[in-house]
């Protein structure tokens, strides 16, 4: 993966190359990468580009991979966490954004149109913890996670730790707390089911994808509050399971409402995930009701305009976006389980469906 930061010098490294860039920033503001943007939807309109979440950013780099073996059609993604992207899409300097938390009443407003939710997969995040010495794997309650987060317990051999991981050696060694910087759909998979499980939690920080934090050092995306847990020991942050995988890092069982202590993985990510999803496709899967299903699981949507006729977008431009996004929900699914991410239920591919076919362009439906 090329890392670019300047929206510009990427459109044109793509049309040189005739490879796929995946770009990867810290901010979702960018003045030259607007220019450019339009530019590029009128002049290159075989390359799509899209910002966002950098929770599905492992799977999402692999699908525009193997989309551009068969097709040619190249995307230039940068991983900037949901809040950039929904930003850049309401200013209209992507095609998509990629969000882990539906758009809220504020965000729909700031659009000049609607936009339309389409699920691509399920994840989990999960809660990384650097303790070198303890080797087992711990378990983590609602109320103890919570505590942790609020600052209230402040030491790895606390008692209340002591008591759900029974028989496990807990050093005397600090509690740093990590946590996302920037606006973030895993921050607000990870605050929805906070202010879920604990009153306290939502009483005094609530959910959001950005909150103030009482406690911990901010990091940017996955990456920035990985790197912080794998460098300082005796952290702990919450992080997409694929990086926690990818990167060799501990994490931990959570207990979820049905008083189990569960292992995120793809079989308990799909459990919390087999629900009725609405017409709307917005829900939360947080603090399942299943079982075996692991309760801080997730949702990841990609963002486009129900009207695809604004500024210079052409018709074959938003046909060529669309039927990739269709690709990812239909073909692309195959690429889910080996990155460790959920593939869609049956339910969720037909609401993904039926989304794309209400996007227009000039009122005409782009996806016949």
């Amino acid at each position: 993966m090329k890392i670019v930061k300047n929206l510009a010098f990427a459109a044109l490294a793509v049309a040189i190359s005739g490879s796929m860039m995946l770009t990867s920033c810290a901010g979702g503001n960018n003045p030259k990468g607007a220019d450019s943007t339009a530019k590029a939807g009128t002049e290159e309109d075989n390359t799509i580009l899209g910002a966002g979440a950098t929770f599905p950013n492992p799977l999402y780099s692999k699908m525009f991979s193997e989309y551009n073996k068969t097709t040619g059609l190249k995307v230039n993604y940068q991983s900037i966490g949901s809040g950039g992207g929904i930003q850049q899409l309401t200013s209209k300097t992507v095609d998509f954004g990629a969000s882990d938390a539906p758009l809220n009443g504020k965000q729909d407003s700031a659009m000049s149109a609607p936009a339309v939710h389409i699920p691509i997969t399920a994840g989990a995040v999960v809660l990384s913890y650097n303790l070198p010495d303890v080797k087992d794997t711990l378990n983590l309650s609602p109320d103890v996670l919570a505590k942790i987060f609020l600052g209230e317990i402040k030491k790895w051999n606390d008692p209340k730790i002591a008591a759900i991981n029974k028989g496990v050696k807990l050093p005397s060694l600090d509690i740093q707390v990590a946590h996302r910087s920037d606006g973030s759909g895993t921050s607000n998979i990870f605050t929805t089911y906070l202010s879920k499980v604990s009153k306290d939690w939502d009483a005094k920080v609530g959910k959001g994808s950005s909150v103030n934090w009482p406690v911990g050092l901010g990091g940017k995306g996955n990456e920035g509050v990985a790197g912080s847990v794998k460098q300082t020991p005796g952290c702990i942050g919450y992080i997409e399971l694929a990086y926690a995988i990818q990167n060799g890092m501990a994490y931990a069982r959570m207990q979820n409402k049905a008083g189990n202590f569960i292992t995120p993985s793809i079989a308990s990510i799909t459990a919390a995930a087999n629900i009725t999803i609405p017409a709307d496709a917005k829900v939360s899967l947080t603090n399942t009701e299943a079982a075996d299903g692991y309760p801080i699981s997730g949702l990841t949507w990609i963002l486009v305009y129900k009207e695809q006729k604004y500024n210079n977008h052409s018709a074959e431009r938003a046909t060529k976006m669309l039927k990739m996004v269709q690709w990812m929900v239909h073909e692309g699914q195959q690429y889910c389980a080996p990155l460790n991410y959920a593939p869609l239920s049956a339910n969720a591919i037909s609401v993904a469906d039926a989304q794309l076919k209400t996007v227009t362009f000039d009122g005409k439906p782009v996806l016949q």
